[in-house]
């Protein structure tokens, strides 16, 4: 930018330091940029393309131009898939966030040399195999397993219950697995808050459910929606859950992606299906985004 008549020049040293920054923040900006064309970017392209073409008579992809494709993906056996799908992932992310919140709370408020133990504990399940770990819940909640056995032996149920291969045996899976996501950004959030803002307020009057529903909540909003976005992204994408803990009673949307590509040898159908997923959540992050933002700015005003 040129300088105006009555304004002074920009010394030559200060435009040498913005370039030199700026030849820096491409640098190293440069492997991160070339990893997310290179693995997100391009197959994302590629999906794209074959979305829109048919489906051969036995399998493969006739490159052809059509939207045959994403009407079949508007029908109402497919849309109930889908609904079902956010439904599960819904009610995953609202348990979450109701044990998270909590647990990240008091997280935030133990003694500072225990908190990386109680942390490092959050994100122990993630050292086992995910696969492990879902079978586990399997051995849990059979109607032979220690769950029933402790309910029966309690004499709360006069026979086990079936608890396997239900809607609310892949939420609890889901919710296990991916709780962690909950807690951490959480944490990080409550860790930031001020405790001398809450105070102000309750010095105000105001009692401990008004300071947290107009003071502490809106200022750990940005942790609750990040979180938030962790857990239902997962979890709306997983076919793993839903296949061993469903039984395949609870058929997700993630199982109709891997059924169209490994089974039904459908991929172009199977490929408009992985787009409808990827629109869903690319307009979730828009709106989380658009959420932070608003937090921030009230917070500045």
């Amino acid at each position: 930018m040129t300088p105006g008549p009555g304004a002074a020049p920009v010394p030559p040293t200060r435009v040498r330091r913005r370039r030199r920054g700026s030849a820096e923040g491409a640098l190293l900006a440069g492997p991160g940029l070339l990893y997310l064309a290179l693995f997100f970017l391009v197959p994302l392209a590629i999906v794209l393309v074959i979305a829109f073409m048919d489906r051969g008579r036995f399998g493969g992809i006739v490159w052809t131009p059509s939207l045959d494709n994403l009407a079949r993906a508007l029908e109402p056996v497919f849309l109930s898939v889908l609904i079902d799908s956010v439904v599960i992932a819904g009610i995953t992310t609202l348990l979450a966030l109701l044990i998270g919140y909590p647990a990240a709370w008091a997280i935030a408020r133990i003694p500072a040399r225990w908190r990386t133990l109680v942390l490092l504990l959050v994100v122990l399940p993630f050292w086992t195999s995910f696969l492990i770990r879902t079978y586990a819940w399997i051995v849990l909640l059979n109607s032979q397993g220690p769950l029933n056995g402790l309910l029966v032996g309690l004499g709360l149920i006069a026979e086990p219950l079936s608890l396997l291969y239900t809607p609310g045996a892949v939420v609890a899976g889901l919710l296990y697995a991916y709780l962690p996501l909950m807690i951490l950004p959480l944490y990080a959030a409550i860790e930031r808050l001020d405790p001398e803002i809450r105070e102000a307020a309750a010095n105000l009057g105001a009692r401990p459910w008004t300071v947290f529903r107009t003071v502490t909540l809106p200022l750990t909003l940005p942790g609750v929606l990040i979180g938030s976005i962790f857990v239902f992204v997962p979890s709306l994408g997983n076919f793993v859950v839903p296949e061993l803990l469903g039984g395949g009673k609870t058929v997700m949307v993630g199982n109709l992606v891997r059924d169209q590509f490994l089974k039904a040898r459908d991929w172009p159908f199977g490929a408009t299906l992985a787009l409808v997923v990827v629109a869903l959540l690319a307009i979730l992050l828009v709106l989380q985004a658009r959420a932070s933002r608003a937090v921030e700015e009230g917070a500045r005003a």
